[in-house]
């Protein structure tokens, strides 16, 4: 699998890579449904998605789409929500996965590739419930010697 583009993430006054589908959830149980317009973007879109406080309280919303219906005629957010400047994403629970630093490895899968750190966070029906950093280090080479040994101990 190609790597893909990644979706956008505002929070406070930056723009980061985000490295999770949160619409993907909603369009599971809905009908709506996009083309790919190539290989690195299979799901056919592009979200920007923004953390805002309300009532105190931080929440997850959809804040631009850029979308394929055909190859050649794209949707925006107010093609598919129609009357919505934004979108709370109170159908999202889970983490949400913002890749930083340099990358470290590329792989040519999805989101594979392992940069410096992630910045993890967790929503609970759209609410943000914790958020933590998870250090990552280069993968260690694989050594063909231990592989070897390894097979010689199943003869």
């Amino acid at each position: 699998m190609t790597a893909q583009v990644s979706e956008r993430l505002i929070y406070g006054d930056k723009e980061i890579p985000l490295f999770t589908n949160p619409l993907s959830l909603y369009m599971k149980y809905s009908d709506i449904r996009f083309v790919s317009p190539h290989t690195a973007n299979w799901r056919g879109y592009v979200g920007t998605w923004q953390i805002l406080e309300h009532e105190g309280v931080e929440r997850l919303y959809l804040v631009a789409l850029s979308a394929h219906k055909t190859y050649e005629e794209i949707l925006s957010l107010s093609d598919v929500f129609p009357d919505h400047d934004k979108v709370f994403a109170h159908w999202y629970t889970g983490q949400l996965r913002c890749p930083q630093g340099a990358q470290l490895e590329y792989r040519h899968m999805g989101y594979g590739s392992i940069y410096e750190y992630d910045l993890l966070m967790d929503f609970k029906q759209g609410v943000l419930v914790g958020k933590h950093a998870r250090h990552n280090e280069v993968p260690k080479p694989k050594d063909e010697k231990d592989y070897s040994s390894f097979l010689r101990r199943g003869k």
